[in-house]
């Protein structure tokens, strides 16, 4: 996506860094040292301003709100970072494998 899309289309895209830390904690009623910790961890990567400031997507919002989820039922904030990362690599497999079984079905239904 180029700085000459429209904002309503950058907003609509989940991978648009549109929110800034201090909304991005607000808005999942955290801190930011909280966004700064799954920072370290590597659970999400924030992409910075031209100013050198974090800037959050809403996916990365909603990977930040599982992991406080976790971490609000007691699990330490690295093990909660490491369950969601491995959460999001089962779904992407599911969907890649239910992608692979459609195109199968496909081409069975086709050759017979």
């Amino acid at each position: 996506m180029t700085a000459d899309t429209p904002l309503s289309g950058r907003l609509d895209d989940d991978d648009y860094p549109a929110y800034t830390m201090g909304r991005a904690a607000e808005m999942l009623g955290t801190t930011p040292g909280f966004l700064r910790a799954i920072g370290e961890a590597r659970l999400i990567t924030p992409l910075r301003s031209e100013g050198g400031h974090r800037r959050y997507s809403r996916y990365q919002l909603r990977i930040a709100a599982r992991a406080r989820e976790l971490v609000d039922r007691g699990t330490p904030i690295e093990a909660a970072c490491r369950i969601v990362i491995l959460e999001d690599q089962l779904e992407e497999a599911q969907r890649i494998n239910a992608e692979y079984r459609r195109a199968a079905g496909q081409s069975s239904r086709g050759s017979g």
